[in-house]
């Protein structure tokens, strides 16, 4: 797991969300992000937010700059 320090905080559903922690993913991860529907954006949104453990919403509020962060976190865990 890594814990990620939002440079910019977001709020969803009246909650602030300061950091995100990702957890390693798993076959079964990348499996469910693919059964929904949508392009590859998509995907990568449901995929974040199941390993963060937070609603898509969450991972579409970031900014672009903590998003990077979150996809770089993502694919050391590939490596």
């Amino acid at each position: 797991m890594q814990t990620i320090e939002l440079q910019h905080p977001v709020t969803v559903a009246g909650e602030e969300i300061k950091r995100l922690t990702l957890r390693r993913p798993k076959v079964k991860d990348q499996l469910a992000a693919d059964k929904g529907s949508g392009g590859n954006a998509d995907k990568e949104v449901r995929l974040f937010a199941n390993l963060c453990e937070v609603a898509p919403a969450v991972i579409e509020e970031l900014d672009l700059a903590d998003y990077r962060q979150v996809q770089e976190v993502y694919s050391g865990f590939l490596s």
